[in-house]
């Protein structure tokens, strides 16, 4: 009788579980194990076999957007990033999470910018796949808690259930295994935005000529380091010497804040800069629309005003409004339509055309910005931004809360 019970039931459950298998997505199998190399080519054939199977695409897009970080790690560990050896009073678990190359390669300038150059091109390969993202219906449903990126390059993936199991609390860790989103067409144009803003600076890091802050402050962030002073690099070069006034550190430190002034060496990637920050404007209202046009509730990321997300964030209508009018805003200045107040003079007589930073680049020097001199070959007579209005920040202020915008931003994209 017993045997007649469990047979159905054993039945049962395996029927469940292989229907649970074949629901979850491809991507998560390759996310989840930290096999990206793997679960790009995987997907790349399934699109291949089906290329109109939006979830696989919108899959590879991610897996692709966390592989730009681990080809960014790799390089960064195989020449010698002191991820261990720069701070020596670090806890244990935290030395072991960032262990570093014991053997690492000398690194060059030419090194750093061909990682800079790979890190854009990766970027902007998952910007192409998450924007050709088209059903507004398609589902990416992953348990982001158990995502396994080795961001530093050391073959260790680690995901956010580890972390928080070496330094958060025991219910922090369940939390994090049980952490499912159901990503959605908005949120493909969510990425695809990231994707732009990284690509962006990126590209403005390019475009710089770095050299000579190489030559003199490199050796406080790799091991081994081709620069005509090696002198720099004998002696204690770990920060937690500071504390015994370590005076050829602190002139290291010093010698790189001074050194913050850029010559041009690539001037044509700043209007590619400005591209990637249009489009990454582009993807804000995209997202936005899809996002007003739902009307499930599944494991939301960033919800709609009738919507529960899986923050337990509440959106509001006022909260999407306002935003909305901010992004109009950032469009507008970008476009050069507006200007963005100068802070030298008499008051609301001129102000900085942000788009002609871009498409007509000079040195760029952080603290003659400050002081404004650096902001005079772009200074013009025009409409002011309402960002410089006292009646928009009152606004920004009442629908999200004074000091929170920023922080929602970041999430809002």
């Amino acid at each position: 009788m017993r045997r007649s019970i469990l047979i159905p039931v054993c039945l049962g459950t395996l029927f469940l579980m292989s229907q649970f298998a074949a629901a979850a997505p491809l991507a998560e199998e390759y996310l989840t194990s930290g096999k990206l190399e793997e679960g790009a080519q995987a997907l790349q054939k399934q699109l291949k076999a089906n290329p109109e199977n939006d979830e696989a695409r919108f899959g590879l897009g991610v897996v692709q957007f966390f592989l730009s970080f681990e080809h960014l790690g790799s390089s960064l560990n195989e020449y010698g990033l002191r991820t261990e050896t720069a701070f020596r009073g670090l806890p244990a678990p935290v030395r072991e999470m960032l262990a570093q190359n014991p053997n690492p390669k000398t690194v060059s300038y030419t090194d750093i910018r061909q990682m800079l150059q790979t890190w854009v091109e990766d970027l902007k390969a998952a910007e192409k796949t998450l924007s050709a993202v088209k059903d507004p219906k398609v589902k990416l449903p992953l348990h982001v808690g158990l995502i396994k990126v080795d961001l530093l390059g050391n073959g260790t993936p680690v995901d956010a259930r580890f972390l928080l199991s070496r330094t958060g609390r025991p219910g922090q860790q369940e939390a994090a295994e049980n952490f499912v989103i159901d990503f959605d067409r908005g949120d493909a144009d969510w990425l695809a935005g990231y994707c732009n803003f990284l690509c962006a600076w990126g590209e403005v890091l390019l475009a710089i000529d770095g050299q000579k802050m190489f030559n003199c402050t490199a050796h406080l962030f790799f091991e081994k380091v081709e620069t005509p002073y090696p002198f720099l690099m004998e002696g204690p070069r770990n920060f937690d010497s500071l504390r015994r006034f370590n005076r050829p550190l602190i002139s290291d430190i010093l010698a790189f804040i001074h050194l913050w002034r850029f010559e041009l060496k690539e001037p044509e990637r700043m209007k590619a800069a400005l591209a990637h920050l249009e489009d990454m404007q582009r993807h804000a209202k995209s997202m936005w629309k899809f996002y007003l046009a739902e009307t499930d509730n599944e494991r939301e990321w960033i919800p709609n005003p009738q919507q529960t997300g899986v923050l337990e964030i509440k959106v509001t209508q006022e909260m999407v409004d306002t935003w909305l009018v901010v992004l109009d805003e950032a469009e507008e200045v970008l476009q050069g339509k507006k200007l963005i107040p100068f802070w030298r003079g008499k008051p609301g007589t001129q102000g900085v055309n942000l788009r002609r930073v871009f498409t007509e680049p000079r040195e760029i020097d952080p603290f003659l910005w400050f002081q404004g001199t650096a902001a005079a070959p772009y200074l013009e007579k025009g409409e002011i931004t309402d960002f410089a209005n006292p009646e928009l920040w009152t606004r920004i202020n009442r629908t999200f809360g004074r000091n929170r915008f920023f922080t929602l931003a970041f999430w809002f994209n």
